[in-house]
């Protein structure tokens, strides 16, 4: 292999395995379209578009570090601070969610009312919330969530990028430039929605899959521990 080989199969390699080690890059659209009750085509086009925003900011951020005549060690040290700002935004947020989800689940809890009807009585147990403030709620959530995501994602920078685009920069190969960014950005949203699609295969098979109370907590539980990896395990 010559050295421009080498190189592609290191941004191939290094792409697969960042998204890969990286739960943020699929956990938290896979939970949090079970949660909403996504479609596995709008889990997978969101995921899409935010891989899209995670990619492209760092392309461009590389881009212009290049042509501004940046150091390498500024250039990393720019997307450290982005990733530290984008963990603790997913630690936030899932925060946010949880709490959310938990207040839902007790607005969504059953309760009986005792009626007497003559001789006979009864017990008759129903929630006042599902079956219409429910309603109100989860289509602004559905608006709204999409966005906070993206935002997220925009945020959280590919470290491992910024490198192999510096290489080629050094020695005036533009060309090269555009393709090691071209192949880590395909082979990055590729294996995203891979593993979107394997997690929520995964959810089917336990009761996760079900629309149950806690549902959303649980969902806001999975992005918070995603957002706690991403600050403090580095991943």
């Amino acid at each position: 292999m010559n050295e421009t080989q080498v190189l592609l199969a290191t941004a191939a390699t290094v792409a697969f395995t960042h998204t890969v080690l990286g739960p943020d890059h699929y956990v938290v659209f896979a939970a949090m379209g079970r949660a909403r009750d996504w479609s596995l085509a709008k889990t997978l086009r969101v995921t899409l578009v935010c891989g899209l925003g995670h990619v492209l900011s760092s392309v461009v951020l590389g881009i212009v570090g290049i042509v501004a005549g940046s150091q390498l060690a500024t250039l990393v040290g720019i997307e450290g601070m982005r990733g530290n700002l984008a963990g603790w935004a997913l630690i936030a947020f899932g925060l946010v969610y949880f709490a959310w989800g938990l207040k839902q689940a007790g607005r969504d809890r059953s309760h009986s009312h005792l009626h007497v009807h003559g001789d006979v009585v009864h017990d008759h147990r129903h929630t006042h919330h599902t079956k219409h403030a429910h309603v109100h709620s989860e289509g602004a959530g559905n608006a709204i969530t999409p966005w906070a995501i993206f935002i997220i994602f925009v945020l959280g920078p590919c470290e491992a990028l910024i490198p192999l685009l510096m290489y080629p920069a050094a020695q005036h190969n533009g060309s090269l430039v555009l393709a090691v960014a071209l192949l880590f950005g395909c082979i990055t949203l590729l294996t995203m929605l891979a593993c979107v699609t394997l997690v929520l295969r995964g959810f089917e098979r336990f009761r996760f899959a079900q629309k149950g109370r806690y549902v959303h907590a649980l969902a806001g539980a999975m992005v918070l521990g995603c957002g706690l990896l991403v600050s403090f395990a580095g991943m």
